[in-house]
């Protein structure tokens, strides 16, 4: 087909358009009304044919000369290039085989991800629907980014998204606010990204205009660079883990001076009798003051009363970034951020109240349209069997043990089969170790995937599909001011096809293949799903593919969480038990969880400053999201390559920290501990928390033995659970050591293809 020269598309990071140049190469233009382009956007170009593309269907060696079976030679054989008829004939058969030997849930359905911001073609939404109609999977729950809250918020609230999707808009905090009080900051690195897409990206300029309105800023966080210059900032510079002993300290003076608002708790809360108990060291004789505060997470307990008494006498939100909650006991900074704020009196107020992800994803407080988007119908998984999401690793090591979740005791399946697409778990899984000792035991893994990544070399099935550039899609996010028509740039690379055409040619051959595609094309797909999602007064298909783009009716600009709530708190109650803010829970209570009680306490972490771990690993690692690709996207593109230091991920440390380690600026660094190991290239700065280093996860993975020569920081994370309410991941946090590293490194791996020979006939 003749392609045009400039094409629409969107990506997770953003709208562009892309140039094609008459050899084969392309530019990324950004979105014409985007007020701020994501720098995300110059990894695509270089990317879009490096060596490390899926070219050809390729098989494990072992695999194919000995059938399936539990194997550790994943990610340590050759693999052979085999034409599509016969990997998907192999894949049919061997889906079959399993199901029929041993039943649907012996099928792990893990497509999680970010693989496309399509509609269409989602890569989860198209694995999912497929295998429900073969008739079921063993599927996951909740996110890795949010696995904690999930669960936690419809105790305390009643519904998740009331927080997550509802949160005061930035127009109303302009308006209204005076104090915002940030435990882990608002990133600006993060506010790029929204699931799906974004036109115009527009928080640097909200927080300008908070900077402009007077709004005042307490940034709790071991890193100065969780919140952007320019906005009146004082800087608490905590111990990572310890912002609940702070809460607590905050929630004390209130409490003791008589600055919170009873009124409001007797009104609108439930439980706050037995936090105040807490508080005051009735219930484990362990009064929770300032002092006892400041000797857990750092600050001064001076200054711990005088920002609660700032607090108090100011309209002021309390936020908590997505981040605290990915630790261990990461339920307990909601909950206590939550009760904090409710002692206020906020809650309900315009500018006032709790927030949970400013920062950590570019739609929260967006005032865009609150438009449902066209997207591929979902199939009803036969199946009930489920893990939470982060805990794929005790499930491929331990089946038929026992997890609790929410309150219930369930089993983890016996899975045989593992079907990936649209992600990576070596890059967001924790302790890559021992996810690399899980992934040999199934008799199967099978990914989808454009690039070998640590994922696909550790398949016996490789299977390559199409980047974003190489097909045609409907894309839009969250919020989102626009419907973008993604338009085919490029001709696919190599044999790459969708996972649509992939997933119809694979449920031909398993005898439903006219249910999947219901007598469609992909294109035919894309026109049905627009059509049939558009009213009378949008374009049709073809006006619409032929704009390029379709504007959508505008939100409302000011909005405040829980303001028909606090109106009329029996006529829209909340949906919790006692339709009231949940400060303590009795269902929560009731579970007997000893790693999350029936209300907020300080649970002391495992690894953490002041943990007797620290005294061999003294250094508290962040493990945070990265500024140069989305998690793991496009590590090789131009951005991500070029923030490295000697080819490695940075790992930011305080000048006193390095020079007690004999490092200098762009030494190479190894971090470690007794899970693993990588390396990094040192990058000094004031502007983190002695004693705390930073390194960002996205990497890709490159062992060498136990040791990661690519920076990848979950070779060091536990894979531990936040608690058993949520099994939520930990993987923000660990206690590491830092070293200069001597001598030649093994070389990186990573940027090339693995071993791959041609079918032998």
């Amino acid at each position: 087909m003749t392609l045009p020269t400039t094409s629409p598309t969107t990506s997770h990071w953003g709208a562009y358009r892309v140039r094609r140049h008459e050899d084969g190469s392309v530019a990324v233009l950004p979105h014409p009304r985007d007020p701020d382009p994501s720098p995300l956007l110059g990894n695509v170009a270089g990317a879009l044919a490096h060596p490390t593309r899926v070219r050809a269907p390729a098989i494990r060696r072992g695999w194919l000369d000995h059938g399936p079976g539990p194997s550790d030679r994943r990610g340590a054989e050759e693999f052979v290039e085999v034409g599509w008829d016969e990997a998907l004939d192999l894949l049919a058969a061997e889906l079959a085989r399993v199901r029929d030997r041993y039943g649907n849930e012996a099928v792990y359905g893990g497509s999680y991800g970010w693989a496309s911001a399509g509609r269409f073609h989602h890569a989860q939404s198209q694995l999912h629907r497929f295998l429900a109609m073969f008739g079921g999977y063993t599927g996951s729950r909740n996110s890795y980014s949010l696995g904690t809250s999930l669960v936690l918020l419809p105790h305390l609230v009643g519904d998740a998204d009331a927080v997550l999707r509802s949160a005061s808009s930035w127009q109303t905090i302009e308006d209204a606010t005076e104090l915002i009080v940030a435990f882990g900051g608002m990133p600006a690195k993060n506010v790029h990204v929204v699931p799906g897409g974004v036109t115009r990206h527009r928080t640097a300029a909200r927080l300008a205009a908070l900077a402009a309105a007077g709004v005042r800023v307490a940034l709790v966080s071991p890193l100065r660079d969780d919140l952007p210059e320019g906005l009146d900032t004082t800087w608490y510079p905590i111990v990572p883990a310890t912002d609940v002993a702070l809460m607590l300290g905050l929630a004390h003076t209130l409490l003791a001076e008589d600055l919170h608002d009873r009124a409001f708790l007797d009104r609108y809360c439930t439980g706050f009798e037995a936090f105040e108990r807490y508080l005051l060291g009735r219930a484990d004789g362990v009064v929770k003051d300032a002092a006892w505060a400041s000797a857990r997470c750092g600050i001064a307990a001076a200054d711990i009363v005088a920002l609660a008494r700032r607090m108090a006498a100011s309209r002021t939100l309390v936020t908590v970034t997505w981040s605290l909650q990915r630790v261990q006991h990461g339920e307990q900074p909601v909950w206590a951020g939550l009760a904090l704020a409710a002692m206020l009196g906020g809650i309900g107020l315009p500018g006032g109240g709790f927030g949970h992800g400013y920062g950590s994803m570019g739609d929260v407080g967006d005032d865009g349209p609150r438009v449902r988007l066209p997207g591929l119908p979902a199939v009803p998984n036969p199946v009930g069997a489920f893990i939470p999401v982060a805990r794929v690793a005790d499930m491929l090591l331990h089946p038929g043990a026992s997890f609790r979740y929410d309150g219930a005791t369930y089993a983890y399946p016996d899975i045989r089969l593992v079907h990936w697409a649209g992600g990576n778990p070596f890059h967001h899984h924790q302790d890559l170790g021992r996810l690399r000792r899980a992934f040999a035991r199934p008799d199967t893994v099978v990914v989808h995937e454009p690039y070998w990544t640590a994922t696909a070399r550790r398949a016996d099935i490789v299977l390559p599909v199409t980047t974003t550039l190489e097909r045609e899609d409907l894309g839009g996010g969250r919020r989102d001011s626009h419907l973008i028509a993604m338009h085919r740039a490029v001709e696919p690379l190599g044999q790459a096809r969708d996972d649509y055409a992939i997933l119809a040619a694979l449920a031909g051959r398993l005898g439903f293949g006219d249910r999947f595609t219901e007598g469609r094309t992909a294109r035919q797909w894309i026109e049905h799903l627009y059509t049939s999602w558009r009213n009378d007064e949008q374009p049709s298909f073809e006006r619409f593919w032929a704009d390029g783009e379709l504007r959508l009716p505008p939100g409302p600009r000011r909005f405040t969480l829980f303001e028909r709530f606090r109106a009329d708190p029996a006529g829209a109650p909340l949906s919790t038990p006692s339709g009231r803010i949940e400060i303590a829970s009795e269902a929560v209570a009731g579970f007997g969880l000893p790693d999350c009680p029936g209300h907020p306490v300080w649970l002391e972490p495992d690894e953490w400053l002041g943990a007797p771990a620290a005294a061999r690993h003294p250094l508290h690692l962040i493990a945070d999201q990265p500024a140069t690709r989305l998690h793991s996207q496009l590590d090789v593109g131009e951005v991500s390559r070029g923030s490295k230091v000697a080819g490695r991920e940075p790992l930011t440390m305080h000048p006193d920290d390095a020079a007690a380690r004999g490092i200098a600026p762009d030494d190479l660094v190894r971090v470690f501990n007794d899970r693993g190991a990588c390396l990094a290239g040192a990058v000094l700065s004031e502007r983190i928390r002695p004693g705390v280093v930073r390194l960002a996860t996205g990497a890709w993975y490159d062992p060498h033995g136990a040791l990661c020569v690519h920076g990848n920081p979950n070779a060091l994370t536990a894979d531990v659970p936040s608690s058993e309410l949520s099994q939520g991941c930990t993987g923000q946090h660990a206690l590491v050591q830092v070293e200069r590293y001597a001598g030649d490194p093994p070389p990186l791996t990573v940027l090339r293809p693995p071993p791959i020979r041609k079918r032998r006939r």
